[in-house]
């Protein structure tokens, strides 16, 4: 019997194929699975869409099944795959191509009409078919109608339906949507187009591709729907270190997407204490829209001011936030130095003290986060403060153990 591709519920598949396949840390005895079977189901399916792009390791838990790929020779994301198989059942498949036949292009049919023309010309073929149901045609129609396949107008004291026209014509799109479909987020949306486009090799290909988060695009689009609307969201978290489900109502505010990992978190005000958290979006397992929020303006204003003292995404919500001082030295040949602290600079000032010395100040919530921006001036920097004694602290363990390591004074 052929596995069949065809699924039900995407967020089991998002978190398979995150946990199992991406991460490839699961063997097949801790995922979980209730049977073999279901163990089995699960990993072929995955397989149709991913095949070429499997590898394997044995280990003690058993054997580790993995996605190995080189982004630098694919031209398209595989992770898209997921979304493009969709579950039907025979009825489904049937009525699909009947009403497309039936509704020829400049054809116009009323519901009694499409079910005389079903019943006629094809049901009466095949003795042994089920009576066709109206209200199963018509919800099929409204369905198609809510994707954009079917147009319905009302004529007179009845609607009718016909083929929507495709007056959109995409040939000169063809690079635009190759980038943006693996650069953006929902890049899917890109996918899908360029699947009505004939294939041709792809003039792009990406260093840093961060393609593991193609799977939470369904979790991105209603968050970004909510917001749109001004809806608060009830959230059901699972992340890897809290395998219990956890629920939160947050209004959500803004999308922060990472520069260096590609990783996607929502920044949002829980109603509980009213105070702002990151959530990632692969921690997310459901997005349920709630009421609408009358105030808005107020609570993006809140967030604004809230946001001046963001440095990453890691809000240690004390009472006052930590406070920096950097001073670098820079010689008369590098202006690139100070270019670099007002381009890099996320919040804060920075003041030029002399012609060689300039000096960068900040308030941020946990200036712990800074260490990686700030260890990238190591030679340059003539003093370092700050009002988080740790900050300090693990600075000079980083310049003991650089120390250390190459030697010297």
């Amino acid at each position: 019997m052929e596995n069949s591709e065809l699924i039900k519920n995407f967020e089991r598949i998002r978190d398979y194929m995150r946990q199992f396949y991406v991460y490839g840390f699961r063997s097949r005895s801790e995922m979980g699975m209730k049977s073999p079977r279901s163990y089995d189901n699960e990993r072929r399916r995955i397989e149709s869409w991913l095949g070429d792009h499997m590898s394997f390791r044995r280990e003690e838990t058993g054997k580790q099944v993995f996605i190995s790929m080189d982004s630098r020779s694919l031209e398209h994301n595989p992770l898209y795959n997921a979304f493009k198989a969709k579950s039907f059942t025979d009825k489904d498949i049937t009525l699909h191509f009947y009403i497309l036949d039936c509704l020829l292009p400049g054809r116009e049919l009323s519901l009694m009409e499409l079910v005389d023309e079903i019943e006629t010309e094809y049901l009466c073929q095949f003795p042994e078919a089920e009576v066709l149901d109206v209200s199963t045609l018509r919800k099929k129609l409204k369905e198609y109608a809510d994707l954009g396949m079917i147009t319905i107008k009302k004529l007179g004291k009845e609607y009718v339906y016909s083929r929507s026209t495709d007056t959109i014509c995409l040939d000169g799109w063809k690079n635009a949507l190759d980038f943006y479909s693996e650069s953006a987020p929902m890049g899917v949306i890109g996918s899908f187009l360029l699947d009505r486009l004939p294939r041709q090799d792809s003039i792009f290909r990406f260093k840093h591709h961060y393609m593991v988060h193609t799977l939470d695009s369904q979790i991105l689009f209603q968050l970004v729907a909510a917001m749109s609307s001004h809806r608060w969201v009830d959230l059901t978290l699972h992340g890897l270190f809290h395998p219990m489900e956890r629920y939160r109502r947050v209004y959500p505010c803004r999308i922060h997407i990472s520069s260096q990992t590609g990783r996607q978190y929502l920044l949002g005000m829980k109603e509980s204490d009213e105070k702002f958290q990151f959530f990632r979006l692969d921690t997310i397992h459901k997005v349920k829209p709630g009421s609408v929020e009358q105030h808005h303006d107020t609570m993006m204003k809140r967030m604004e001011a809230f946001s001046e003292k963001m440095w990453g995404v890691s809000l240690n919500q004390q009472e006052e936030p930590d406070h920096l001082e950097m001073t670098v030295h820079a010689e008369k040949s590098e202006p690139f130095i100070l270019q670099r602290l007002i381009r890099e600079k996320r919040n804060g000032t920075v003041t030029v003290l002399d012609e060689n010395t300039y000096q960068y100040r900040a308030d941020v919530y946990d200036a712990l986060e800074m260490l990686p921006w700030i260890r990238t001036f190591i030679g340059r920097i003539v003093k370092l403060e700050c009002s988080n004694d740790a900050v300090i602290a693990r600075y000079q363990q980083d310049l003991d153990a650089m120390g250390a390591l190459y030697g010297g004074e």
